[in-house]
């Protein structure tokens, strides 16, 4: 069994999980590790990787485990941050896919070049040269 450094996997629900998993691998350049579909096709578990890091995602589904009301995003204190190499290229590749640009790349106080985008059902993505790992610990 292979394991990894990462130990954090966030998991995310979208009302249309198959146009997500479409849409994350076109703009944010995602690859598609694995699907599992329920009986009536909806997606009940992909895992997409970028680089090292991995996210899990599936279709709402009101009496799934994470339950309860459809997904909104606009009000959730959650966001995703994922190193990337070239922001710049990154970013460009967003932008023509139609992700809704929060913040154009820039140059931030502590170091590293980073944007940030909202996928296709709003949740919040921001991607730059930060990494937690090599930065000094304070």
């Amino acid at each position: 069994m292979t394991t990894s450094a990462t130990t954090i996997f966030p998991v995310l629900r979208y009302r249309d999980a198959t146009a997500a998993v479409e849409w994350l691998t076109r703009a944010f350049g995602f690859a598609q590790r694995s699907l599992t579909r329920h009986d009536d096709g909806t997606i009940l578990h992909a895992e997409l990787q970028l680089g090292a890091g991995i996210i899990m995602l599936g279709q709402h589904r009101p009496d799934d485990w994470m339950g309860g009301a459809a997904p909104d995003p606009a009000t959730s204190p959650v966001g995703l941050y994922v190193r990337v190499d070239d922001p710049d290229a990154h970013f460009a590749r967003a932008k023509d896919a139609g992700a809704e640009i929060v913040m154009e790349p820039v140059d931030q106080d502590y170091g590293s070049r980073e944007y940030a985008a909202r996928d296709l059902e709003g949740t919040m993505w921001s991607f730059g040269t930060y990494d937690p790992y090599a930065a000094p610990s304070g």
